[in-house]
C-alpha cells in the first residue's frame, strides 16, 4: 500500500493528517498515493473506523 504505514493505527493517524492538511477527499488522497480506496477503508473498518465525507476524516463507528 504505497508509502503508507502497514499498521492500521499508524495508517489511521497518517491518513487523517493527510486528509486534514493536504487533500480535499479520500478519493484524491488515494489517487495521489496510488492506493486502493476500498482496501484502505476495509483495513480501517477492521479497527472500528469509517470515512466521514462531511468531515473528510476517518472516525470511530
Amino acid at each position: 500500500m504505497s508509502m503508507l504505514p502497514q499498521d492500521p493505527y499508524l495508517l489511521l493517524s497518517v491518513v487523517n493528517t493527510k486528509l486534514r492538511d493536504e487533500f480535499d477527499s479520500l478519493e484524491e488522497l488515494c489517487q495521489v498515493q496510488q492506493v486502493d480506496m476500498d482496501e484502505m477503508s476495509q483495513r480501517l473498518a477492521a479497527i472500528g473506523y469509517r470515512y466521514i465525507p462531511e468531515q473528510n476524516r476517518f472516525g470511530s463507528c
